[in-house]
């Protein structure tokens, strides 16, 4: 018998390589395909602006992108001894401020160079709720601590989501038109919201995705595809064993299993073995030896080396 069922994850083109130039965006849980392609030296941009829950907010990023703006010191602002920018996440907060001007300006102009080079672009959706300033009524990526009464906390419908969704596949095909783009929703509770509200908000973000695959099916349907990472933790794996100690991230393991799925889904297989060589070199470069300068260990180094050079004389692009 078969205790569980298995969430099937279709053969998709065309497949990522390592001629591939892939951008991804969104929640915490897109850092985990991205690391996942870092480590076996595919060429990645990952989450420039820092990590974004919000559809909405990423939405707001693309359309700086597409209106070539210039981020300046009205768009800044200065708070426990760092300067931080409501559009982005706190991890591009920086203590100088013309610094931290000149990182959001150049997190534009790479991001605007990557995806007009972009063969993949995966988005994964986070959460529908999100939190309004006060003052102006703008959707805000992060808070960066901001007292809470600045904010009202609001659902976003699957009409403005589905809406945003538009808006930012418009964008990267305006830059792009031969990008892929790849949605998929976070599998990563967000349990602050209330167990009730992020059942609603995964719902919601679901059907506004499903509904823009739906109208975009007429016209870009090989342009756009879903890949099953929510449905694969809630249907398949469906145990709190694949989750971290806090409940709400995934553990290592369900991580492993789903970049299994979409490596079955998305990788080409011919690059199978390559990969496999960059993992054997990844796992010699993180060995810790117990004497460094013993013979064997110097041995080890100098096969390691060949290795490396021998893999990047077949493969010149990837970089250790």
């Amino acid at each position: 018998m078969d205790f569980r069922t298995i969430v099937p994850v279709s053969n998709q083109s065309p497949k990522i390589n390592y001629d591939a130039n892939i951008a991804l965006f969104g929640s915490c849980f897109v850092e985990n395909i991205g690391d996942k392609l870092q480590y076996f030296k595919f060429n990645v941009l990952q989450n420039p602006f820092g990590i974004i829950f919000h559809p909405v907010a990423l939405r707001n990023l693309f359309q700086r992108i597409d209106e070539n703006y210039t981020y300046s010191e009205r768009d800044i602002f200065q708070l426990n001894d760092l300067y931080s920018c409501f559009e982005v996440h706190s991890q591009m907060n920086h203590p100088d401020r013309s610094l931290m001007i000149n990182r959001l300006n150049n997190s534009l102009e790479n991001t605007r160079s990557f995806l007009q080079e972009s063969s993949h672009v995966i988005i994964t959706l986070g959460t529908a709720w999100g939190y309004v300033l006060n003052q102006d009524e703008r959707l805000v990526a992060n808070c960066h601590k901001v007292a809470q009464s600045n904010f009202t906390k609001k659902i976003f419908s699957s009409e403005e989501i589905k809406k945003s969704l538009f808006e930012i596949s418009n964008i990267i095909w305006a830059l792009n038109g031969n990008a892929k783009i790849i949605f998929t929703v976070s599998p990563v509770r967000h349990l602050k919201d209330g167990f009730v509200e992020n059942q609603l908000s995964k719902a919601t973000l679901i059907t506004a995705l499903h509904e823009y695959r739906k109208e975009m099916k007429l016209k870009f349907d090989k342009k756009t595809k879903y890949f099953p990472s929510y449905e694969i933790v809630m249907d398949e794996l469906r145990d709190y064993r694949f989750y971290g100690k806090d409940m709400v991230h995934l553990s290592e393991i369900a991580i492993d299993y789903i970049w299994g799925k979409f490596k079955e889904s998305w990788i080409e297989p011919e690059i199978y073995p390559i990969m496999k060589e960059v993992d054997t070199i990844q796992k010699g470069l993180e060995h810790r030896p117990f004497n460094e300068d013993s013979p064997k260990h110097r041995e080890f180094l100098d096969k390691l080396s060949l290795k490396i050079e021998n893999l990047q004389h077949k493969r010149p692009s990837i970089k250790f």
